[in-house]
């Protein structure tokens, strides 16, 4: 199954390793990443694959929200089927 990471936050050194390096731990695959920093603002957005991962999917969700919390940034996974449906007209 694929899902969605988006991360939202202030720039600052390490997020996409720390987020990179939380995901790996969970032994989920990243597929595609697309980021920019906008006058500051960090966005992200993360294709993963979570069919192996090691933790249940709202384990993975409770991990990265930790991770976001602990960064001061918001980081979210969806299904991606949910996020599609969700950003379609």
């Amino acid at each position: 199954m694929n899902a969605i990471v988006t991360v939202l936050g202030q720039d600052r050194v390490g997020i996409i390793a720390a987020v990179c390096n939380c995901l790996a731990g969970y032994n989920v695959n990243i597929l595609d990443i697309s980021q920019t920093i906008l006058q500051g603002a960090f966005t992200m957005v993360m294709a993963v694959d979570v069919s192996k991962s090691t933790a249940s999917f709202g384990e993975l969700g409770r991990g990265l929200h930790d991770l976001g919390a602990e960064m001061g940034l918001s980081i979210r996974i969806q299904r991606e089927e949910i996020f599609d449906a969700m950003h379609s007209i």
